[in-house]
């Protein structure tokens, strides 16, 4: 049963990464592989990844609503403008992992977010260049085969550590194409798989 009291058809067949708990099913379900193309939702997740480096991500996902709370509801513009002295105060909040360099890396990856914005219009419009603005569809037959870092997220990852982004190592960066549909990399067994390599071939509305 999800946190709305809806029950969860648990007899689907997903990747097996998201059963521990109902709201990682719920996640996986829902969210992660699902393209995005919403700015503010790229901010949240460049946030909530990099708080993972060195983590795992259920214990992101339960800290979820910790970093929307303390994080302006993960607004770039407002996250930019937030003042070392607010910064200490967030670190006292246990709802997020209290790491300095990452909760400050935060303020410095809204800068920077903000001047890519600027430069390209949108930091939907830059990232999804990376891969040609369309969907990778990888064809993974179990977790064994999906790998940490490809060149796309090499490359995508070189250059925001040009631009002055920190906490945005390939892998971090795999992760965040993962989530948000860049790639998909659900198993090709799990029904997500087709329900998404379907939205995929939809033509993406501007």
């Amino acid at each position: 049963m999800d946190q709305n009291g809806n029950n969860l058809p648990l007899k689907l067949e997903r990747c097996s990464w998201c059963l521990k708990f109902d709201q990682y099913i719920q996640y996986h379900d829902k969210e992660w592989g699902v393209p995005v193309h919403d700015d503010n939702t790229h901010f949240e997740f460049l946030i909530l990844e990099g708080a993972q480096a060195g983590l795992s991500w259920s214990t992101i996902l339960k800290k979820r609503e910790g970093y929307r709370k303390n994080f302006a509801n993960f607004d770039p513009k407002k996250v930019a403008k937030f003042t070392d002295e607010k910064l200490e105060t967030i670190l006292l909040d246990p709802s997020i992992v209290r790491n300095r360099l990452k909760v400050f890396a935060a303020v410095n990856n809204a800068k920077r977010f903000l001047e890519v914005q600027k430069e390209f219009g949108s930091f939907d419009e830059y990232i999804w260049s990376f891969v040609n603005h369309k969907p990778i569809i990888n064809r993974r037959k179990s977790l064994k085969e999906v790998p940490a870092t490809t060149k796309e997220s090499d490359a995508l990852s070189k250059d925001l550590i040009k631009r002055g982004f920190k906490f945005v190592g390939s892998t971090v960066i795999y992760a965040h194409m993962q989530a948000c549909g860049l790639v998909n990399d659900h198993i090709e067994s799990c029904f997500r798989y087709k329900e998404l390599t379907s939205i995929s071939s939809e033509p993406r509305k501007k």
